[in-house]
């Protein structure tokens, strides 16, 4: 499984708030992060995620296909961040 899937699985962070969290992710990063601090993860836990979503970019593409998302919209995104 995903490392970021087993850590919101591991705090108990429910399917819809998941692909809650990664439709955020593809739509808006910056934004997704608040949506991220929301879910009630402990801080050293929270500050590990976030490392890996910045470390790991592939990973949230893993994830997303993982849950059946659409990863043209995290490229799509990405594209504007860099303009």
């Amino acid at each position: 499984m995903n490392p970021i899937l087993a850590l919101l699985k591991e705090h108990n962070i429910s399917d819809t708030q998941t692909q809650s969290v990664f439709q955020a992710l593809t739509e808006n990063p910056l934004m997704a992060m608040s949506t991220v601090q929301e879910l009630g993860i402990p801080q050293e836990k929270l500050q590990s995620l976030m490392m890996l979503l910045m470390q790991q970019p592939q990973l949230i593409k893993e994830a997303v296909d993982e849950l059946g998302l659409d990863f043209s919209k995290v490229e799509e995104a990405k594209a504007s961040l860099n303009k």
